[in-house]
């Protein structure tokens, strides 16, 4: 990402390095000297010991011997949520209850069924409680009430004040009561509100040998009636959000394109009708991958394409999704500063975190009539003598220029010649991208809201639902064609930026490019902002339900 997220950049050719086919014919594109000469000079001043790297990419396999091991990709136990008619076994309470349960001080009927009416009716007038969403009381040592304000019911908002009144008490098993109508609760969003509520970033912390246990939430305990498949449906969503948490808070020295590939394959066993297919370097070299290589040379970390693909047996609809998978990004040669946040560029494979987080939730909940293709270019963006200097022109699998004009707008690079790899090798009739690729859509749209860009009105208003059923909220950006003048280059096709204004749009442009959209549905979502909240503590996991519940309004 350009500026402050820098969340897309690019880095380096080995295959230009190596006089490969795309190296030379870039050569040719920018050199009036004949190509042997160039061989020529380039061998006579500057020998390059190309049988050497291989030891540097061994030698940053060894460095992680030093970081955190065996890493897992999402929390090994989450909570089990049933409906119940008894709270015996639960250590405790959670009563609902909304402003109306407090009418002037007073419990209603329904509240004091709880509890004694008098022990209610004190702590309430000593806490001022008056059932406000989100506010919680303890009457008792177990019992809490918890405030769901007036009107609706929001069932996650619901969910996560479950969570968080059990994580506060520090209790594993809680029962759960409402004094209103149970019905108007939506199971969905009330178990994903209460897994996703219930995380906690502790993998990377060491304990003291007399420190209590961690926090875990085993079991929740509805004592209401609650559609168990709902309850499921919710929970793997949440399940979704947590894997992508997980890949994004990791460490970049944790979180490698191996990293990721690993993750792809732990996806991969958890259903039958999951497939994975990992391209290596020599297999994007044969695909004549310039672009995503040029990024990726520049690193002692091996690149991985991932594609992750999932059938249902009766698959109707065809979807694509492409996650940028820059696991860390220095910005190349145009090297981010402190001001330019190089500390958290951990979260530049945002992107691709919610690409698996959305596959982790459909491999759950197994719909028979979609098949979904998840595709991921992961790489760093790093700096060396080998790689990819501001300048320079890589050629994209699909035989078109790009000249280099800041390494440190590498994401659209390599989510360029992924989204050409998904209309040669899929049938996918909608693609979509998703990705953190500018600085200048969080300064557009702030921290909370990502930007979304498609030429249809039809995938528009399908992801402005998905957006509201998941939470994850997007805006409609405009793809302004006048802005593509930015992006032509005297010696190339394109340059990869355009001007300081409009950075967003500009990039989104740059992969439209890129999109066939008279043959496939093309939307993309740059959540530069979203990714990543420190006050809710650090990875959000934005993208990986709405990604879920937009293939999922598909199926039927």
């Amino acid at each position: 990402m350009r500026a402050i997220v820098s969340s897309l950049r690019l880095a380096s050719s080995t295959v230009a390095a190596r006089g490969s086919k795309l190296t030379r014919a870039a050569r040719q594109g920018v050199s009036h000297a004949p190509q042997a000469q160039l061989h020529r000079h380039a061998a006579s001043r500057i020998p390059r010991r190309m049988s050497q790297r291989p030891s540097v990419r061994a030698f940053a396999a060894t460095t992680r011997l030093y970081g955190p091991q065996e890493v897992p990709f999402e929390p090994a136990n989450v909570a089990e949520i049933r409906s119940s008619s008894t709270s015996d076994d639960a250590d405790l309470v959670i009563v609902g209850c909304a402003e109306t349960d407090i009418a002037d001080g007073v419990p209603s009927a329904a509240l004091c069924a709880y509890g004694p009416a008098s022990d209610i009716s004190s702590v309430i007038a000593r806490h001022s409680f008056k059932g406000a969403k989100g506010s919680s009381v303890a009457v008792g040592p177990r019992l809490i009430l918890v405030g769901l304000g007036k009107g609706a019911v929001d069932s996650r908002a619901f969910g996560k004040s479950i969570a968080s009144a059990a994580k506060s008490n520090n209790v594993g098993r809680v029962a759960v009561a409402t004094t209103g109508d149970a019905s108007a609760i939506n199971a969905s969003e009330l178990s994903h509100g209460i897994l996703t509520g219930a995380y906690e970033s502790t993998r990377f912390k060491t304990r003291k040998e007399d420190a209590p246990e961690p926090f875990m939430l085993k079991a929740v305990d509805l004592l209401f009636d609650c559609d168990p498949s709902s309850l499921a449906a919710g929970s793997a969503m949440a399940k979704g959000v947590l894997l992508a948490r997980y890949l994004v808070e990791a460490p970049p020295n944790v979180c490698t394109p191996t990293h990721m590939a690993e993750a792809a394959a732990h996806i991969s066993n958890l259903s039958e009708r999951m497939s994975l297919k990992v391209l290596e370097k020599a297999d994007c070299e044969k695909e004549g991958m310039g672009l995503y290589l040029g990024v990726a040379e520049c690193s002692a970390e091996a690149p991985k394409f991932i594609h992750l693909t999932y059938k249902g047996p009766n698959a109707k609809s065809k979807f694509a999704i492409v996650g940028k998978g820059l696991t860390f990004d220095s910005g190349g040669y145009n090297i981010k500063s402190a001001a330019s946040m190089i500390e958290m560029m951990k979260f530049d494979m945002g992107g691709a975190g919610a690409t698996l987080g959305c596959a982790r939730a459909i491999a759950e909940m197994q719909p028979d009539d979609i098949e979904v293709h998840f595709i991921v270019a992961s790489c760093e963006n790093m700096v060396d003598g080998a790689g990819l200097r501001p300048g320079d022109i890589l050629v994209a699998s699909n035989g078109k220029t790009v000249e280099v004009n800041n390494t440190d707008a590498e994401g659209r690079l390599t989510l360029a010649d992924a989204l050409l790899y998904a209309q040669k090798y899929t049938d996918a009739e909608t693609v979509v991208d998703i990705a953190t690729l500018t600085g200048a859509c969080m300064v557009a749209l702030g921290p909370d809201v990502s930007g979304m860009y498609s030429p249809e009105d039809s995938v528009v208003e399908a992801m402005k639902k998905a957006s509201k059923s998941s939470g994850d909220k997007v805006w409609h950006m405009p793809l302004e064609e006048s802005y593509l003048e930015q992006l032509k280059s005297p010696v190339a096709d394109y340059k990869n930026t355009g001007g300081r204004l409009g950075g967003s749009i500009t990039a989104a442009l740059f992969l439209k490019e890129f999109v066939d959209t008279e043959k496939v549905h093309w939307s993309h979502l740059d959540i530069a902002g979203p990714c990543w909240n420190d006050k809710e503590g650090g990875a959000t996991g934005h993208g990986a339900a709405l990604l879920a519940d937009f293939v999922m309004s598909y199926s039927r």
